[in-house]
């Protein structure tokens, strides 16, 4: 019986289930089971929740360089000296309005626009600098770098200095070290990362008021009459 069964036309034969295995699974089956199987390609997780690749892990730079305040001259360079003015007159109307493309959530300027005032105007007022606005903004800037995978100040470090190279290996201590690198900067150079952060997120966010989607009207033609020759 085990000979009528192999020389059956009718079934496919060992080498071709074996063919068939190796294609689909790129492992030769039978020949050499014990190889071992193929890595797996390394992923990662986007914000999004979205697997990426190895290719996409890696961290981009800012477009603009912190003490950049007059921008650059390309198509958003209107765009850029209205970030420095805000930053330099009213930075919590360029915090509100960062947080607002950012987040694209109702109420948003106002929600974060106001605290920030309070606690601009408290220090200004008590401590004669905005030494408490900083406290309040300054997650903004880790939200940016882990939404577009931005290069954090330890990584930059680590690449130019060749120092923090420990606390960039490590995934924990890296997010703690960026944390603390993002308060320092709002800290010590708010108006400057107030300005960064503003350029940064209107070369990728456009305004949430232009994403309203078009309005069709329809008009109807006019009357047609036709005309009668006498």
């Amino acid at each position: 019986m085990a000979n009528s069964d192999e020389s059956n036309p009718l079934l496919p034969n060992q080498e071709e289930i074996e063919m068939a295995n190796e294609k689909k699974y790129g492992v030769p089956v039978g020949k050499n089971v014990g190889a071992p199987l193929p890595a797996a390609i390394p992923v990662g997780w986007t914000t999004d929740g979205l697997p990426v690749s190895e290719s996409m892990m890696e961290r981009t730079h800012w477009d603009s360089g912190l003490f950049s305040c007059l921008g650059r001259n390309d198509q958003f360079c209107s765009s850029d000296l209205e970030v420095c003015i805000l930053g330099s007159v009213a930075p919590c109307v360029l915090y509100g309005s960062n947080v607002e493309r950012l987040g694209s959530s109702p109420a948003t300027f106002a929600n974060h626009c106001l605290p920030y005032t309070g606690l601009y105007l408290m220090g200004n007022t008590i401590f004669g600098w905005n030494c408490l606005a900083p406290w309040f903004s300054y997650s903004i800037r880790t939200a940016i770098c882990g939404k577009f995978n931005l290069e954090g100040s330890s990584e930059a470090l680590a690449r130019s200095r060749g120092c923090c190279g420990s606390l960039v290996e490590d995934e924990v201590r890296r997010e703690q070290c960026e944390t603390a690198c993002d308060f320092a900067t709002h800290v010590f150079c708010h108006p400057c990362a107030l300005c960064q952060e503003g350029r940064e997120i209107r070369r990728r966010l456009p305004h949430p008021g232009f994403n309203a989607q078009p309005v069709l009207v329809m008009i109807p033609p006019g009357e047609q009459t036709i005309g009668r020759r006498v």
